[in-house]
């Protein structure tokens, strides 16, 4: 039975003490190996998993021939984001899922041999694209993210004029300020930003659609427009002492380590370095927000998940990273209160334990409070990593634009809100998801912004 070569990585004695990346990625020979377990099925199902259509048979059989170079021109036929991609993409749940030795044996490590191919040209050196004739239209883009980029790179590929609105100082979105370097390097992202720069793309910092112009101005001034703002607005639960000293929104606290660089000690980014850290949520944000505390010198970090181990929405990778680094899963436990301190900062977190009842319309058991469970856990940092939602500063100034109850842009399934012209895509209309189903959204709205057009 055909096994997959194992990733090399950091000990985690060793890589909690820094944020240098944690998996190293496969060495050429150990790609081929694991390309030539391939079935190179008549039909591959992994392709159907791929949210944007990866020749995924195509690329393996050239690294199998050992050629590289092709296997990324294939991959970025449709691609712009593959060093990304080959990192953080949920493959175990897309590609991989599908993929026909899975039912028997492991499946192919598509992420890993995505990644690789990726990693390659980047030694190398990446070619120049060629820049398109211009059509003579014009195309705004807003937000930097996965699904911009994508939205992006399309676009200006099919010849339009694309400007890009980044409302930081550094585009890549979720990708700069979310993601951490040990899981995504900065650098990565910002080479695959270049690429999309080469294409023809013009990218505007420090720009905020909802202030400097307006949703409206944008469409006067534009011949279309497509909406990647993603959903950086955090949630909180609601409960007593959220307002305390050292309660953070996982957003604000990656933000923090990641964009401003807090980790790195020639920057002088402020954060609190806790010595007992709540980590509350059981997502990959979650993940990301517990293992920065701990590099950044917490005694111990916990995550708090009010459901099962079976339940946790984070990558099973991600999981047992941080479970190998000594994070600490409090599970079926859920906190009702964050206790004050001296000057109003956090002194502890009163939690209750759950069990699961009766499943809930989402199909998942709903966890319930056990009676008399109330128990204080030690605490002098509180990180909320339940959920975001889109900001509504991009609605300032916009006439028609049809929003949900939950703050996310209504669009139809070619992915054209309810202003003509005006497409959007992304966590801005899922809500939080991965970057993948964003960047998918992405290709499919640049198609319908280039048929509109």
């Amino acid at each position: 039975m055909s096994i997959r070569p194992e990733m090399p990585q950091q000990a985690p004695d060793d890589r909690i003490t820094n944020f240098d990346e944690v998996a190293l990625g496969y060495t050429e020979e150990q790609a081929i190996l694991e390309a030539e377990r391939c079935l190179e099925c008549k039909v591959p199902k992994c392709v159907e998993g791929c949210p944007v259509n990866i020749d995924i048979p195509g690329f393996i059989s050239k690294i199998k021939e050992g050629d590289f170079q092709e296997a990324i021109n294939i991959i970025k036929a449709t691609n712009t984001l593959p060093a990304v991609c080959g990192r953080v993409c949920p493959q175990e749940e897309q590609c991989e899922k599908l993929c026909i030795l899975g039912n028997k044996s492991e499946p192919i490590a598509i992420g890993r041999l995505e990644r690789i191919c990726a990693d390659r040209e980047r030694e190398v050196g990446v070619k120049d694209p060629v820049v398109a004739p211009s059509t003579g239209k014009t195309v705004a883009i807003v937000g930097s993210g996965p699904a911009g980029l994508t939205a992006a790179s399309d676009l200006a590929k099919a010849g339009h004029s694309v400007t890009i609105f980044e409302a930081l100082h550094e585009a890549g979105g979720v990708l700069i300020y979310g993601i951490p370097e040990f899981r995504l390097p900065k650098a990565i992202v910002k080479e695959e930003v270049d690429y999309i720069r080469k294409l023809g793309a013009d990218i505007k910092m420090d720009y905020v659609i909802g202030r400097i112009l307006t949703l409206d101005q944008l469409t006067d001034r534009f011949d279309a427009v497509f909406l990647g703002t993603g959903a950086g607005l955090p949630k909180f639960m609601g409960i007593e002492g959220e307002n305390l000293n050292g309660v953070y929104s996982a957003n604000e606290f990656l933000t923090r380590v990641n964009l401003m660089k807090a980790y790195n000690n020639s920057f002088d980014t402020p954060i609190k370095r806790g010595s007992n850290v709540i980590v509350v949520g059981g997502g990959n944000v979650a993940m990301d927000a517990a293992r920065s505390a701990l590099r950044l010198g917490a005694d111990e970090v916990s995550i708090v998940y009010r459901r099962s181990d079976e339940e946790l929405p984070a990558r099973r990778e991600e999981i047992e990273h941080a479970k190998e680094e000594g994070i600490v899963f409090r599970l079926l436990t859920n906190p009702v209160r964050i206790i004050e301190g001296e000057n109003m900062s956090v002194n502890g977190v009163e939690c209750v334990r759950m069990e699961l009842g009766e499943p809930d319309e989402s199909g998942r058991r709903r966890p319930e409070v056990v009676e008399g469970s109330e128990h204080i856990v030690d605490a002098d940092i509180v990180i909320m990593a339940i959920g975001t939602s889109p900001n509504p500063i991009i609605f300032d100034g916009s006439k028609g634009l049809e929003v949900t109850p939950w703050g996310t842009i209504v669009v139809d399934e070619s992915g054209m809100s309810s202003i003509e012209g005006v497409c959007a895509g992304g966590d801005a209309v899922t809500g939080a998801a991965t970057v993948i189903s964003a960047m998918g959204a992405g290709k499919l709205a640049a198609d319908t912004i280039n048929n509109y057009l």
